[in-house]
């Protein structure tokens, strides 16, 4: 049997049937990992004992008559900023080299609920700041599809995890676009939920206005599946929206007479002219299928990455303060206090890092305050009511996940600018706390993966499922990866 191609239901019901066992599929993941991570870099961590004692664990349970869960039996990653019990937190950040959660976060609790198997940490840019996986402090990750491209980030190792298929589903967190940009460049499926809707208990913030966890999946039907497992109210968690968890059965069916939004800004000439030409082809073929095109303006979508920027760094630079060498991480010893913080800030913290923390201090700055952060916190109250506005007229908006294919490893370090860039298009889903979801839509010249990113209004995750689900259909791109990795 082909474990690696299977999907996270797949596996759900052979283990759930007793036709495998949980161990074999663990085991499956782990060979796959085995085989393939020292050319990829996902994982910062692998727990072999751990992931397979759970799945004895599991098994025995089941053969004492207990009912199995929605994901009984499936291997699953997480990303470094989710604490994990009993496991390294570092945000793949010297910072916090040394540091163990105890405790778990309440996304990864409900999936150790469902019957779900970590077997490890996933790479991540560095506490999230970067859209590439390059600013990992432990090790760079490389996107499946070609060895020499970036995965995107920065939950970079979840999708490369998920596109090696040595997991069939992970967990990412997306501040600006941190699941759906490395999902569209690694030619998987992810999903920014509506923000408040998945509780953010055990995530190390970055900027808590914008974070939101979700999953990254082979497919559609997976994503959905998960989402529906971590989502719900959480006490602990003061954002949470008192809403129940995200139910299966409210995906519809087909896309008859559905109204899809095209906004102009997201094909104008900052989006390659491939990646423009795949998702307008997948629009007519949605058309195809009953749904109706309404041409849309957006106009502040320009205006989306300096104003992400300004919100995003500030709330880091006030997140981060808690990390001083004192109470968490590493600890190099000082003869006083400001020679300790700047030792171990200085060198805990990594380039990319320090500038957004920089960035943050400035614009929170009293002499700057009104001039940056409140303008832009009004900023982002004009976007969401132009999404308002938007939604009153269409059922959902599409258009391209990023504006770029996945470059080489290393061509954008001189020009931080260019990567804030490839936020552009998924940003805006996370000043407004509507979701977002990104599902593969080809293949640019170089036969590097194409996303599609949907967005609807708040609360509405069903009917980006419901267009998804048509489109992975009748898009023939519903295979998990169609070549294994490059050698």
């Amino acid at each position: 049997m082909d474990f690696p191609r299977l999907s996270a239901r797949e596996m759900r019901d052979l283990a759930a049937n007793g036709e495998v066992s949980p161990t074999e599929l663990v085991q499956a993941s782990l060979d796959r990992i085995d085989a393939l991570d020292g050319k990829i870099g996902a994982f910062l961590e692998v727990d072999r004992e751990g992931a397979l004692a759970r799945a004895r664990q599991l098994q025995a349970e089941r053969v004492k008559g207990k009912e199995p869960g929605p994901l009984f039996g499936v291997p699953i990653g997480l990303k470094d900023n989710l604490s994990w019990q009993g496991h390294p937190l570092t945000c793949a950040s010297r910072i916090l080299e040394g540091y163990t959660a105890s405790y778990n976060a309440t996304a990864v609790q409900r999936l150790l609920n469902a019957g779900a198997i970590p077997v490890g940490r996933c790479n991540m840019d560095e506490f999230g700041f970067g859209a590439s996986t390059e600013h990992s402090a432990f090790q760079k990750t490389h996107n499946p599809w070609n060895l020499d491209r970036i995965p995107g980030g920065s939950s970079g190792g979840s999708a490369a995890a998920v596109a090696a298929r040595m997991v069939p589903l992970a967990l990412g967190s997306d501040t600006g676009g941190s699941i759906r940009q490395p999902a569209a460049l690694c030619g998987v499926t992810g999903l920014k939920p509506t923000y408040g809707t998945v509780s953010r208990f055990g995530l190390v913030a970055f900027a808590s206005s914008l974070d939101q966890i979700g999953p990254l999946s082979l497919d559609v039907a997976d994503s959905a599946l998960a989402y529906s497992v971590i989502s719900g109210r959480d006490r602990r968690d003061a954002t949470s929206l008192d809403h129940p968890a995200f139910d299966e059965k409210t995906i519809g069916e087909g896309v008859q007479g559905l109204r899809i939004g095209v906004p102009q800004e997201h094909f104008d000439e900052q989006v390659h002219p491939t990646i423009r030409a795949s998702v307008r082809a997948a629009l007519d073929k949605l058309v195809e299928q009953g749904a109706v095109l309404v041409d849309i303006s957006l106009p502040t979508t320009h205006l989306s990455i300096p104003t992400y920027y300004l919100v995003a760094t500030s709330e880091a630079s006030s997140n981060l303060a808690r990390f001083d060498g004192i109470r968490y991480g590493h600890r190099l010893g000082a003869e006083d206090l400001l020679s300790h913080y700047m030792q171990e800030r200085g060198t805990g913290f990594g380039e990319e890092t320090k500038r957004r923390i920089l960035l943050g201090v400035y614009c929170l700055s009293a002499g700057h305050f009104d001039a940056y952060y409140l303008r832009a916190t009004k900023m982002r109250t004009l976007l969401r009511n132009e999404f308002n506005t938007a939604f009153e007229k269409v059922d959902v908006i599409c258009g391209p996940t990023t504006p770029v294919a996945p470059y080489r490893l290393g061509e954008k370090d001189d020009d931080p600018y260019s990567l804030y860039l490839c936020d552009l298009l998924t940003a805006p889903a996370n000043l407004t706390g509507i979701p977002g979801l990104s599902v593969p839509c080809g293949f640019d010249d170089d036969d590097m993966p194409i996303g599609m990113q949907l967005l609807g209004p708040a609360l509405r995750e069903a009917r980006l499922f419901q267009v998804a689900k048509v489109w992975q259909a009748i898009s023939k791109l519903d295979e998990p990866v169609a070549r294994e990795v490059h050698a």
